[in-house]
């Protein structure tokens, strides 16, 4: 889904006021970590502070709102770039300016049940991901056969 930039600015701004902001995922690009419909709460984060692995929404030029694992900064034309990934995808997005990031994931709502991302379970996913990129393949492998499976089919 795209944004406007004044939506995109309100989202920055409402964040920054109250502390934290909370949007329904959409998309499997973090799957199974985040699932379509749960519940990301975010909260402003300092680029400069960033830890691989970290979670950031960020914003496309073109509007789109992305929830992303960090992996690193990169120099591109003499200024500074963050790098982010899906879990499930198999390639980086396009490089992401500072002024782009609107902040940091700290817990997920699924069915009622909250989860911080400091809990084990979602430390060790985070770990395991960032360790092993052939689970991103796999997870693409797995999710590319459910929606192409014939109707009626199921797992």
């Amino acid at each position: 889904m795209l944004f406007s930039k004044e939506v995109i600015h309100l989202l920055t701004y409402a964040i920054s006021k109250y502390g934290s902001i909370e949007l329904p995922a959409q998309g499997n690009s973090m799957f199974p970590f985040i699932r379509k419909g749960d519940i990301c709460r975010f909260i402003p984060c300092d680029a400069s502070a960033l830890k691989k692995g970290d979670i950031i929404l960020f914003h496309t030029a073109t509007g789109q709102l992305i929830a992303h694992r960090y992996y690193e900064l990169k120099p591109i034309n003499n200024q500074i770039q963050y790098l982010f990934k899906g879990d499930t995808n198999l390639g980086f997005d396009k490089p992401v300016s500072r002024e782009q990031i609107i902040g940091k994931l700290i817990q997920i709502q699924k069915n009622k049940r909250p989860i911080l991302v400091t809990d084990w379970a979602a430390y060790f996913w985070g770990k395991l991901i960032l360790a092993f990129p052939i689970i991103s393949y796999l997870l693409r492998k797995y999710l590319n056969f459910k929606e192409n499976r014939p109707s009626g089919a199921t797992l």
